[in-house]
């Protein structure tokens, strides 16, 4: 993370966020994650560790020793920990102060579960898949308590499928939205196990798995009539886009970056 102006010095050793796996290097790169990631904030940043670091690393004791202070409340309220961050350095307006006390009081009665997904899905983005592969798995195995909707869960299936899909594990990416699929019918994940299938078998295999799921042979055709169109669509950016001295892998991967992006 990088913040361009920095009023306060920079530590010599970095807090790592350990749920999100980033580093933070100054009070105010602090601020720039947890104003726009409040729904990330849980015990690997409302701890003691943190409020160590921004006394030892940035020198602020009067913060650390609030935020100790903090940490010691029966009521465990995060907001008495986050917001004296933030005014530290006046990171934030009194609008923005008022928006934020919201929200960190809504993730306090956020669902578990739901909370662990907004991070998996955030690793998704910054490429930390194996971190976020974990994660929606663990969601999916406490589902067996029945407390999860089943949209939920089929986002959760969606999502861990994509994440596969990125690492061309198709096969797994294939289970996943049919598991999904499953649940509530969602036409979209069987578009995408459709599509997802036909990369990962012989066509004899893909022909009787359509069979056996029993498939509308009209939307299995304007499925695969779409992926061809989008199949042609990146032979020809690469075609237009690949010069003679360009890494012909690369671009392609760049492409397929886009088309996985578009599709998710």
């Amino acid at each position: 993370m990088a913040f361009d102006l920095c009023v306060v010095k920079k530590a010599e050793h970095p807090f790592l966020i350990e749920s999100v796996q980033i580093r933070v290097w100054t009070i105010e790169e602090l601020c720039f994650f947890l104003q726009r990631n409040i729904w990330l904030i849980d015990q690997s940043v409302v701890c003691l560790p943190l409020a160590e670091w921004v006394g030892d690393e940035l020198g602020m004791k009067g913060l650390r020793h609030r935020l100790e202070d903090a940490l010691e409340r029966p009521d465990r309220d995060i907001t008495y920990f986050v917001m004296p961050i933030f005014a530290e350095i006046g990171y934030l307006s009194p609008d923005e102060q008022r928006r934020v006390r919201k929200q960190l009081m809504e993730v306090q009665v956020r669902p578990e579960e739901e909370s662990q997904k907004l991070k998996a899905d955030y690793l998704v983005r910054c490429g930390k898949l194996s971190a976020a592969e974990t994660m929606y798995r663990k969601i999916l195995r406490d589902s067996s308590q029945g407390k999860m909707k089943t949209s939920f869960l089929e986002s959760v299936w969606n999502n861990l499928g994509c994440a596969y899909a990125r690492e061309f594990r198709f096969r797994e990416a294939a289970d996943c939205f049919y598991f999904g699929y499953s649940l509530g019918q969602s036409r979209e994940l069987l578009r995408k196990y459709i599509s997802v299938i036909a990369l990962s078998d012989r066509p004899e295999a893909y022909q009787e798995k359509l069979r056996e799921i029993g498939a509308d042979p009209v939307f299995t055709k304007r499925t695969q009539e779409m992926n061809a169109r989008l199949a042609q669509d990146l032979s020809e950016r690469i075609s237009v886009r690949t010069r003679p001295d360009e890494n012909v892998r690369e671009s392609a991967e760049q492409l397929f970056e886009t088309y996985r992006r578009e599709e998710s």
